[in-house]
């Protein structure tokens, strides 16, 4: 009786779609308080992996308010409800939703989080998935705590690579479960698939959606200062994997002390299905994994060798779905029909469609501040230069961890790497120089507060899309990550604070 009383009284996390509820609600009324400005923009053009690249940024002294006939600040003032395709209060799912294009956020991203949805809904009716952890589990009986370093050292070193971001949410549909099966969590899961990956993303040396692209707006000579950062990313990367083997190896010997716990019920649940029964991994399963990661090299190359991103990287997904699928009918995988594969597509994708949602609504936001165009009046724009204008106040290292402390901050409303350099900056690089700090350690604070933050923000596409996989909400999530995001960024000062030190 009294544990039930406790239990009552026991706060309980809202869902992610109220907490960015009231965070709209907030951004509205900012509206009625905050002036617009804007910037004027101008095309640059700079070096990266020997060819060049324009990108259209803002230029630092052209901020201005906007103003009304009489002279003073206009403000956004949103109202409840707006017609004609207009931003009010109550409309910002769908304009959210609806915002962007087919390269980015928002219907670009839910379009590649359904996709990936339905393609992995495929190849999980054939049941190569299950059969290939049963054989996991089989040959690593004793050794399977090996797979935690092994995958985070991976996914780290694909986001210091390549910007490994979204691809993550598809290894977390099989590396989740892999997990729960071994007796682990769903958080174990998504620290060594999504956070690794974020990891790798802010310390890179060589990532071309962020350190390339800061790096030629900023002037300086395209990833240089990579021996910095490589030592950068090795720490880094050794405290991920201390900080998930040492919560891993507390949760496999007591399973029920994981936040997400309850949340994991569904893959225990699934995995009892199939506890009872021995690994029958045929040729069938054989050649659907073989497909798996023939088409994961394939977009790595892709990736690397053509700068893919979100439109070519979902039909690459869609095509090993449809491949598997094929396979599964061919070899009569789990008694599937050609039905099933357009079945299992429907289902995959609508396991999926609350992280999709979630992406626009927290785009939502950022529209109700009114965009994130640099020659567009918003409410970011007048905050990007009120930081601005603090930052030549401050001594050189202060300013330098002032710089970070932005770049997290301003990473909650433009979680685009190429996007928030854009932004960002044309305005940091000059006042870098009035404030005496280098404008490679403008970069190191760009790109260390862009990369670490989206392990916590809940508008990040990439986390919401993973924790929408593993079946997590983002209030469970942000309480248990919030302590390792401080120790980041603790650590994330002192390299600023060293690099300053040594004139990087």
């Amino acid at each position: 009786m009294e544990e039930e009383k406790k239990q009552q009284k026991e706060w309980k996390v809202p869902h992610t779609f109220v907490i960015v509820f009231f965070i709209v609600a907030l951004a509205a009324i900012s509206t009625y308080f905050v002036p617009v400005g804007q910037f004027e923009t101008e095309e640059i053009t700079y070096g990266e992996s020997g060819a060049e690249s324009t990108r259209t940024v803002l230029i630092p002294e052209s901020f201005s308010f906007v103003t009304d006939g009489e002279g003073d600040f206009v403000y956004l003032g949103t109202s409840l409800f707006e017609a004609g395709g207009g931003v009010g209060f109550l409309n910002y799912v769908f304009e959210g939703l609806v915002s962007g294009d087919k390269w980015g956020s928002a219907v670009g991203v839910v379009a590649f989080i359904l996709i990936i949805g339905g393609a992995f809904g495929i190849i999980l009716r054939t049941r190569a998935v299950e059969e290939g952890i049963l054989r996991v589990i089989d040959k690593t009986q004793g050794r399977d705590v090996l797979i935690i370093p092994v995958m985070f050292f991976l996914f780290s070193l694909g986001g210091a690579v390549f910007g490994m971001g979204e691809e993550a949410i598809a290894f977390a549909i099989i590396l989740v479960p892999i997990m729960i099966r071994l007796g682990y969590d769903a958080i174990t899961g998504i620290l060594i698939t999504y956070v690794a990956t974020q990891i790798g993303f802010a310390t890179s040396w060589m990532n071309p959606f962020s350190v390339a692209i800061a790096q030629g707006i900023a002037d300086i000579p395209v990833l240089s200062g990579a021996l910095f950062r490589v030592i950068m990313w090795a720490v880094f990367t050794i405290i991920g994997i201390i900080f998930t083997w040492h919560y891993a190896s507390r949760i496999k010997k007591d399973p029920q002390r994981s936040p997400s716990y309850k949340s994991d019920a569904f893959f225990r649940k699934e995995a009892e299905k199939f506890a009872h029964l021995a690994s029958n991994f045929t040729l069938g399963h054989a050649l659907v994994i073989g497909t798996l990661v023939a088409g994961i090299i394939w977009i790595i190359w892709g990736v690397i060798e053509h700068a893919y991103f979100i439109p070519e990287i979902a039909t690459q997904f869609f095509t090993i779905g449809l491949i598997a699928g094929i396979i599964g009918v061919i070899f009569k995988l789990n008694a599937m029909r050609v039905d099933d594969i357009a079945d299992s597509f429907i289902e995959g994708a609508k396991d999926l469609l609350p992280a999709a949602l979630i992406v626009g609504m927290a785009k939502g936001i950022v529209i109700i501040l009114g965009g994130d165009s640099p020659d567009m009046p918003s409410i970011l724009n007048t905050m990007l230069y009120g930081a601005g204008q603090l930052i030549g106040d401050f001594p050189a290292m202060l300013s330098a961890v002032f710089m970070y402390g932005f770049q997290s901050v301003f990473n909650f409303f433009v979680v685009s790497g190429s996007g928030q350099a854009a932004l960002t900056m044309p305005l940091m690089a000059p006042l870098a120089d009035i404030a005496g700090v280098s404008r490679q350690v403008a970069v190191l604070a760009f790109q260390l507060g862009d990369g670490l933050t989206n392990i916590f923000v809940p508008t990040s596409a990439a986390l919401l899309g993973t924790l929408g996989v593993a079946r997590l909400d983002w209030g469970v999530w942000a309480k248990f990550i919030f302590k390792f995001l401080l120790l980041l960024m603790a650590l994330s000062c002192i390299f600023i604070v060293i690099a300053v030190l040594i004139g990087l």
